[in-house]
């Protein structure tokens, strides 16, 4: 976030009097709205913001993908890691605007995941299935029961294509959600056939710096605009939306907007009612809170009275705060209201009105227990692991409730013993069985009023005459784990063929293997407290895996994504020694400079190549003497993410001019990269980035100066150099650049025209500067031989 982040964090804090206003606010509507994009970030925030806490309305997030396949601006979390993380900052974003989020992907190993950037809607509904997307979209649909369907993206040429697959599919299941034909194995799981009311598209233009809709947008049928700002914090909406957006800063999202304008134009494209030419209200002509369902069809006269009553006691409610007495007295008349026009109805009408009916009710449970517990919290306590024993201590001081009752909710197969007891605590020991699976990294859903993860408390007692009921979620959550796990230092390294073989130390922090699993020729041993690993006499080029074995079994590495918009998140993954045997000569007297912006290991891999690399921190790019490095080499991001790196910047300058090689790897537009003076001289990042990016990692290369020293020394790169890549070529190629610039490569997707910003190399005054919009960064983390051979070059003095 900029300017008033802080201003902003204060005023979005939830203590006791805000959850209470939070949970009144859910009371005035029935309806819910599903806004559906493909990865987190997705979502119109503001908008979402605004129909929640303006209208009351329960907004819900569908999402495809973990985001496992993009991009992260904070630091070196990548596939599943990556998408662990974005899933919790999904979850954070929803939490701030109180909203649920419906996961439709699972993570990498799940046919629908982020496989990377896509042009195409057609490719990506291919690789995903699109009968699965479809069929998972229409059990959310009759999951969740929207009244309104919103996809954030056209399905246009221009826009990403799982933003187009997404929007496709939306609508496609809108039919097939209602017809008891489609899919009836959702009805063993509960589900019976839903029907949509309104599904929008949003009527303005996805482009900017990624995208380009190349078509306009559909007309607007209905401008929603909200005067006033949020009543709890005076922000608006809009603001509160760029506050929930910041919590996607893995992706650099969150802006503070200064006088921020809460209008939202969309096109209604199919719906189940009355005319849009008669819309004047996204409520329009649905049963928006209980005294719409009071005039439903069928209702008898007894229950349409009771649910008119029970709307006036909810404004007696809301408009009492933050008297809680008052609030409890008019809310859990209303309950006992609901609960009796309910009993009375018959089936076709609890079909029609049971799922708003029962959300109401336990929106009113939640609202009963914050107005009535002044503290309430779960924390679990301990290392959860197969045989492990973790305790579990609640406290929960609400003095109103009688009989209160807590009954923790846990894992199939974990046993829970209480141990101690006192009126306002409760501590459990909870055994965790031998057989126990581990804790899932991608959770299947989110609810911002709890049951969520596969731990939890379900907390109950008597108030007025009937039993509230709660979901608490544990502000520590439930991890079950590996008993044992390490991290190897190095996790990979690299050996040069031709060169004499030399062995490997490696050190193992926490467990010590009992075994290693090698490839035939490779031998580990034991030297004092490491591990030396010696390759073969002869080794060929190619990669080789060696894996640490504890107690018989392939170890495991666990550690916690961290960051502080987040609650951490262990992960875990395999234990793997990886060695990259390849054909690579080193520059002779390189000596490196490394500016990175933690986004990426390119200063990792250097070293392991075997090169000559220092880190270049504030003071080096300050005061220090840059005159003692051949080539500085500057990280993906990076201009974005580091001030000293813009103020060092005419140092940077001089040290080209005066005979250095910088190389700068690619940046996006937005990364403090000003054309004419972060470069040497003139260079324009290409936007929107759809344009001057290459997604097909197969895609042909064409080297157009086959001479030049950054292809032909000390390597010469070859064909066999780009095979191999993986996910993509590169992105955010130059599109404009000083003369003095010379094109090294082009390449294109299929069917498009050539791009020639992808390597571009200009002498300057003495020295070099070299610009690659390529992925090497990537490339390098999945031990690409050719990716090691072309920055090996790339490094080379000018």
């Amino acid at each position: 976030m900029l300017g008033d982040h802080d201003r902003l964090a204060r005023a979005v804090h939830q203590p006791a009097p805000v959850r209470l206003h939070r949970a009144l606010s859910r009371l005035r509507s029935t309806l819910t709205v599903m806004n559906i994009g493909a990865h987190p970030d997705d979502e119109i925030n503001g908008l979402l913001a605004a129909l929640r806490f303006a209208y009351g309305i329960r907004t819900v997030v569908a999402c495809s993908t973990r985001g496992e396949g993009g991009q992260n601006a904070l630091g070196p979390e990548r596939g599943g890691a990556l998408g662990a993380l974005r899933t919790a900052e999904m979850e954070e974003a929803a939490r701030r605007i109180d909203a649920d989020v419906a996961w439709l992907g699972h993570g990498p190993g799940d046919p629908i995941h982020d496989f990377g950037f896509s042009k195409n809607g057609d490719d990506t509904l291919r690789r995903w299935g699109e009968e699965r997307i479809v069929e998972r979209l229409v059990r959310c649909y009759r999951q969740y029961r929207p009244d309104i369907v919103i996809p954030t993206f056209l399905d246009v040429p221009g826009q990403h294509g799982h933003h187009r697959a997404m929007t496709r599919a939306a609508e496609k299941a809108l039919n097939l959600a209602a017809d008891p034909a489609a899919f009836p194995e959702h009805a063993e799981l509960g589900l019976a056939p839903w029907q949509v009311s309104k599904f929008y598209l949003p009527a303005w233009s996805g482009a900017g710096y990624a995208y380009d809709d190349e078509v306009p947008p559909p007309p607007a049928t209905l401008d929603i605009q909200i005067v006033g700002g949020d009543a709890v914090t005076g922000l608006a909406y809009k603001q509160l939306g760029e506050w929930s957006r910041a919590a996607h800063a893995s992706q650099g999202m969150g802006e503070w907007r200064d006088d921020p304008i809460d209008q939202w134009s969309l096109h209604l494209k199919r719906h189940a009612g009355a005319s849009p030419d008669l819309e004047r209200d996204i409520r329009d002509h649905l049963p928006g809170g209980l005294r719409d369902l009071a005039e439903t069809p069928g209702l008898t006269e007894k229950a349409s009275a009771a649910l008119h009553e029970a709307q006036e006691c909810i404004d007696a409610a809301v408009a009492a705060f933050p008297d809680r007495r008052l609030i409890s007295a008019s809310l859990s008349h209303a309950a006992r209201l609901i609960e009796g026009a309910r009993k009375g109805m018959d089936r076709p009408v609890i079909d029609q009105l049971g799922h708003r009916l029962n959300r109401k009710l336990r929106e009113i449970d939640v609202t009963l227990f914050e107005a009535n517990a002044n503290a309430a919290r779960a924390v679990f306590h301990g290392a959860g692991y197969p045989g492990a024993q973790v305790e579990l201590k609640v406290s929960i001081d609400a003095p109103s409730l009688a009989n209160l009752s807590v009954e923790p909710r846990l894992p199939e197969g974990v046993e829970v013993k209480e141990v101690f007891r006192e009126p306002r605590c409760v501590r459990y020991d909870v055994a965790i069985p031998e057989k126990a699976s581990y804790t899932g990294h991608y959770p299947p859903a989110f609810d911002p009023m709890g049951g969520n993860g596969e731990a939890g408390l379900c907390v109950s007692g008597d108030l007025d005459g009937r039993r509230i009921e709660i979901d608490l979620d544990p502000e520590t959550s439930l991890m079950i784990g590996p008993q044992q796990s390490l991290s190897l230092d190095p996790a990979f390294a690299i050996m040069r063929v031709y060169a004499p073989a030399s062995s490997i130390r490696v050190q193992v922090t926490g467990a010590a293997p009992t075994d290693w699993q090698a490839p035939k020729g490779w031998s580990v041993r034991r030297q004092d407290s490491d591990w030396v690993i010696d390759p073969p006499q002869q080794e060929r080029a190619g990669v080789s895996t060696l894996v640490p074995i504890l107690d018989g079994r392939p170890a495991s590495s666990v550690r916690t994504i961290a960051y502080p918009h987040i609650q951490p998140v262990p992960f875990v993954a395999p234990a793997e020694l990886k060695i990259l045997t390849l054909d690579v000569a080193l520059p002779k007297g390189a000596r490196v400079g490394y500016v990175g912006g933690g986004s990426d290991n390119v200063g990792m891999h250097m070293r392991r190549l075997g090169l000559d690399v220092t880190d270049l921190a504030e003071g080096d790019l300050k005061t220090g003497s840059l005159a003692d490095f051949t080539t500085i080499v500057i990280g993906i991001f990076a201009f974005g993410l580091r001030r000293d790196l813009q103020d060092g910047n005419g140092r940077l300058h001089r040290f080209v001019e005066e005979g250095g090689h910088l190389v700068t790897l690619y940046h996006r537009p937005t990364d403090g990269w000003n054309p004419d003076r972060t470069p040497p001289r003139r260079l324009v990042i290409g936007s929107p980035s759809l344009r001057w990016r290459v997604t097909d990692p197969s895609a042909p290369v064409t080297v157009l100066k086959p001479d030049h020293p950054l292809l032909t020394s000390p390597n010469r790169i070859n064909a066999s150099d780009w095979e191999g890549w993986d996910k993509e070529r590169g992105l955010y190629f130059a599109a404009d650049y000083d003369p003095a610039y010379e094109e090294l490569l082009s390449l294109n997707d299929p069917g498009e025209s050539p791009l020639n910003g992808s390597l571009i190399s200009a002498r300057v005054g003495r020295g070099r500067h070299t610009h690659s919009a390529l992925v090497l960064h990537h490339q390098l983390d999945k031990l690409i031989p050719g990716a090691f051979r072309l920055l090996a070059n790339l490094v080379q003095p000018a």
